[in-house]
């Protein structure tokens, strides 16, 4: 007889092992990694003179934010949580061109690239993690006052995934990635600026055959009171429709903009409806919040009071551990920064033959 050790037989005996056999546990992560600033006084700026004002103001925030310091301490909860996959928002490109000339010549010169910093910060730590896909969501340039001179700044904003190199619990395919075709517009002083966002997802094969796929992205915030719920419900459309229309077993993470108390938008019901399930109301302790952190970075306490950043799935999964990282003191970094305006979450599913 043996005894099984693992998948819903745990802990009985059977004729044969193979009974038993499950996939090997899968564990994710999505994380937003937060530009470093709030958008919204450039966006509410009524004149030019105010617009480049704004610009170079959300500039100097992105700095004194400091990515590369709060990278070592994003990296330091990847190194002890090990996730297979990683889904990251808000992977921020900044390139300057000076001196201005809008948006005649493409802003080249790379002041901080968020992605590369933080493969340089797991790579220090012996990590080895690769970016599989990496989709550009809004791409735009505009001028900032800075230092008292006008320079052209492009912000490119991307979803990715990591994956943990050489892992051999499964096999890695039809990766994809895209642009939600609802998206928000806003009209400035010098023009509109689209704001697209988007998904990235990868089909995972185990080792026994089992597939399953795994869909990253990160839903239109509340820049607009009427309009932003309506663009998000598209999107999540999209999504349902998009990546999510699959017989295989899907799990949908990243930040989602929508309370999962159901006291914001209609977003996250929507996704219940169509049948996910949320993994933290199966394993999750306490109330899971993971939204925001103060613009700056610098409270003293936190002020997470919202579940925006999910794991959901539908499909044959057992939650075997889900957790919060970067939302305690311990996480800060030795400026007193948190890593983000927003917690990650860790978990650790299996699908079940």
């Amino acid at each position: 007889k043996y005894e099984c050790q693992k998948g819903q037989f745990e802990g009985f005996f059977v004729s044969s092992p193979e009974f038993c056999v499950t996939s090997l546990p899968l564990t994710l992560m999505t994380q937003n990694l937060y530009l470093g600033a709030n958008l919204s006084s450039i966006f509410v700026a009524t004149t030019p003179q105010e617009f480049v004002a704004a610009v170079g103001s959300a500039y100097n925030k992105i700095q004194a934010s400091n990515f590369v310091e709060r990278a070592n301490s994003i990296a330091n909860e990847i190194k002890q949580t090990r996730p297979d996959l990683i889904g990251l928002q808000e992977v921020s490109l900044l390139r300057t061109q000076s001196p201005s000339d809008g948006p005649t010549t493409p802003a080249t010169n790379v002041s901080l690239d968020y992605l590369q910093i933080l493969l340089d910060a797991l790579n220090v730590r012996g990590l080895n993690y690769e970016p599989i896909v990496v989709q550009t969501a809004f791409d735009a340039e505009v001028p900032g006052l800075i230092s008292g001179s006008l320079v052209d700044l492009r912000l490119t904003d991307r979803e990715v995934i990591l994956a943990l190199a050489d892992n051999k619990d499964f096999t890695l395919s039809n990766i994809q990635g895209a642009q939600f075709a609802a998206n928000f517009t806003v009209t400035t002083p010098l023009g509109s600026i689209s704001i697209p966002r988007a998904w990235v997802s990868v089909d995972i094969t185990f080792d026994k055959g089992d597939k399953a796929r795994i869909v990253s992205t990160h839903l239109e915030p509340l820049l607009h009171p009427q309009l932003s719920p309506i663009i998000q419900g598209l999107q999540a459309d999209e999504l349902l429709n998009g990546p999510g229309n699959t017989n295989l077993p899907v799990v949908f993470i990243g930040d989602f903009n929508s309370k999962a108390d159901g006291t914001g938008t209609p977003t996250y019901s929507k996704i219940i409806d169509a049948g996910f399930i949320d993994a933290w109301n199966i394993r999750g302790k306490g109330n899971g919040f993971t939204c925001c952190q103060a613009e700056n970075l610098l409270n003293q306490v936190s002020s997470l009071d919202e579940r925006l950043d999910l794991v959901l799935f539908r499909g044959d999964f057992k939650v075997k551990d889900i957790e919060l990282v970067g939302n305690s003191q311990n996480d800060r970094t030795l400026s007193g920064l948190w890593p983000s305006d927003h917690a990650g979450v860790v978990a650790t599913l299996k699908l079940n033959n």
